[in-house]
């Protein structure tokens, strides 16, 4: 499994119209786009590119690297990323460190 390096902040639109915010790069996001298509997500779109690669996003990334893989390109769902509330503290530093909370 490749480790991912996070380089953008998105929002995702779920089906029933919900957003959320996620830290990702242009792999996730390409697929984030093909689910779009395919109907498992309504919509995604990037807030910020090329987000500094702080030490927070650094535990972010071991966070999610540990947890989840990059889905193939026949994905046949859309797998949000769920995170407890140790690494919510460096998400929203994130967030926060890019302007966007």
């Amino acid at each position: 499994m490749k480790q991912q390096t996070f380089t953008l902040i998105e929002e995702i639109t779920r089906n029933d119209g919900t957003k959320y915010t996620e830290i990702a790069n242009m792999v996730m996001n390409g697929r984030a786009e093909l689910a779009a298509e395919r109907g498992f997500i309504k919509e995604v779109r990037i807030l910020q590119l090329n987000i500094p690669h702080s030490a927070h996003v650094i535990n972010y990334e071991n966070y999610i690297n540990a947890r989840y893989e990059v889905p193939d390109e026949d994905m046949d769902h859309w797998e949000e990323w769920e995170k407890d509330d140790k690494i919510m503290v460096d998400f929203n530093a994130i967030l926060k460190e890019n302007h966007i909370s």
